[in-house]
């Protein structure tokens, strides 16, 4: 059998064109191991599976739906009982990443470890997408609705096997994993308590291969007025200086979900700690209830704010992300925000 060479879709090549266009004027700039680590970016696929050493359990696992089998890892901090209910927090990779780059980019086990909840790190089959990519957009053929239920499959197996409690599931991503986590959201808002979106592309902005490069650019936009509806609160972080997802999709997903859930925006405010990137956060709220925030970064391109040096697709520089993410979802738990 000849075998047949796999051509990179559309959206790798946008990735690549934009990281390597990033990096350029990173290195003219004399920028630090941010942009180098974004012309790395497009070699992630090939980098070894290696899980972060962490104080506790890394489990396999694997999950059946209607997109077929999709494998995950999930962490569990040291002496969980059986007896106990954690939080799950769901984290979906970008576009060449898989569950172990992201969960050392991101370090969120880590965060868990200490906090005491469980992680799971679902991973996209390449054979559904060669670049590693979810098929959020791909809502015309109803394949991005088939891979959500896959999602949910693995998540109700994760609270079946493992102490979960099912009223404190999140669900977080990185750029095409942000955008299928907003799907899920959307499509499932009651198994939910918050949802994190970083640097994704705004739910609605796509329904086809076709229209996701004119998305990521920022240039087709969802409407913002849609039918109000039960939604879980919504944090969305996002680079000022992302050149392969548009922040104008940041703003058009705060605003299309305080839409939604009839929110009203306060005054922005500037926050910077230490020597981190400053960032600009907007909250909506119903009554005192902070249901959408949105934390734009300066100076962060299209990577994981606060990650990992060396990793692909992290900015070391930027404010901890993992942190935000998760400070946000025991702030769901606990009910109104100050």
């Amino acid at each position: 059998m000849v075998s047949r060479r796999v051509r990179p879709s559309p959206l790798l090549r946008a990735i690549e064109r934009a990281t390597t266009a990033m990096t350029r004027r990173a290195l003219r700039a004399g920028a630090d191991a941010a942009g180098k680590a974004a012309a790395r970016g497009v070699e992630a696929m090939s980098a070894p599976y290696r899980l972060p050493v962490s104080a506790g359990d890394w489990i396999p696992g694997q999950a059946i739906g209607p997109a077929g089998l999709r494998r995950f890892r999930l962490f569990r901090p040291a002496d969980v009982r059986s007896s106990d209910r954690l939080p799950l927090l769901v984290m979906l990779h970008g576009c060449g990443q898989n569950a172990a780059a992201f969960a050392r980019s991101t370090r969120m086990d880590r965060l868990a470890a200490r906090e005491r909840f469980l992680v799971l790190y679902p991973e996209q089959d390449l054979a559904a997408n060669p670049q590693g990519c979810w098929n959020w957009y791909d809502t015309r053929s109803h394949r991005a609705e088939a891979e959500a239920a896959t999602l949910i499959a693995a998540i109700d197996q994760a609270c079946l096997l493992y102490p979960v409690d099912r009223d404190a599931v999140a669900v977080a991503g990185l750029s095409a994993g942000a955008s299928m986590a907003a799907l899920l959201a959307v499509r499932w808002p009651e198994r939910f308590c918050a949802v994190a979106m970083h640097a994704g592309v705004a739910p609605g902005a796509a329904n086809s291969a076709a229209g996701v490069l004119a998305a990521m650019r920022g240039r087709s936009l969802p409407p913002t007025a849609v039918e109000r509806g039960n939604r879980p609160p919504l944090l969305v972080i996002h680079g000022s200086e992302d050149r392969v997802v548009s922040v104008r999709n940041a703003h058009a997903a705060a605003e299309q979900w305080a839409a939604a859930l009839g929110a009203r925006a306060a005054d922005p405010r500037r926050v910077q700690r230490g020597a981190r990137h400053a960032m600009t956060v907007t909250d909506w709220r119903v009554r005192r209830r902070v249901c959408v925030r949105l934390c734009e970064v300066e100076r962060l391109g299209h990577a994981w704010s606060g990650g990992a040096a060396g990793e692909h697709f992290s900015d070391p520089q930027g404010p901890d992300a993992s942190t935000l993410i998760w400070r946000f979802v025991q702030g769901s738990l606990l009910g109104p925000e100050a």
